[in-house]
């Protein structure tokens, strides 16, 4: 018989007193985790792992696919947990698919940058090179539109999940925006490293 006993998951709504929704508003989460951290704070009769939790709340929470996959594990059915490939659609896709091929023809180039012996062929480059960034550049600016957009749909994640009818379609419409989501801060990412290995700013 196994007497380990389940720690229980921390909340990091109740960590920062905040409600557990899927909007949180930007000025009012950094103002009581500014708040929070002073409280906590070692030097004024906090300890460094109350503090570490509060750092860790604010980290969560602040990003909306990270929030929403921390709601959804605190208080989600379990089969709304479970993992699941959520279909994009054709706007989505289509992103994606230049994406991959930007990623991939910045990755060639970046070799081919570390490869070149000499100035000229380091010149000759260059002009790739821009084009190149140019390209993640617009992408990334795609992507962030589509963040943003996403972002529109919370406050109505919100609602429907008050609503006393159709909790559970609720949360699916939760769990597939929080993969869009997901997706969008992956190729954030990614659209970030490849400009840095460009050695370009982002």
């Amino acid at each position: 018989m196994d007497n380990q006993k389940t720690v229980p998951m921390t909340d990091y709504f109740q960590k920062l007193h905040l409600p557990r929704t899927a909007a949180l508003e930007g000025e009012l989460l950094q103002q009581l985790y500014v708040e929070r951290s002073r409280q906590v704070h070692p030097d004024h009769g906090g300890s460094e792992k109350e503090a570490a939790e509060v750092n860790a709340a604010f980290e969560i929470l602040r990003a909306s696919e990270t929030r929403l996959k921390h709601l959804m594990d605190l208080v989600a059915p379990e089969e709304v947990k479970v993992w699941r490939t959520i279909p994009l659609d054709e706007a989505m896709m289509s992103l994606f698919g230049r994406l991959g091929q930007a990623l991939g023809q910045a990755s060639i180039l970046a070799e081919r940058k570390n490869n070149a012996q000499t100035a000229l062929a380091k010149a000759l480059l260059a002009r790739q090179t821009l084009d190149i960034r140019d390209e993640l550049e617009n992408i990334g600016l795609e992507v962030a539109s589509l963040k943003q957009s996403l972002e529109t749909e919370l406050p109505e994640c919100d609602r429907l999940l008050s609503a006393a009818e159709s909790v559970s379609e609720a949360w699916k419409k939760v769990a597939t925006l929080q993969a869009k989501m997901a997706y969008a801060a992956r190729w954030q990412k990614q659209i970030r490293e490849q400009l840095l290995t460009l050695d370009l700013d982002f």
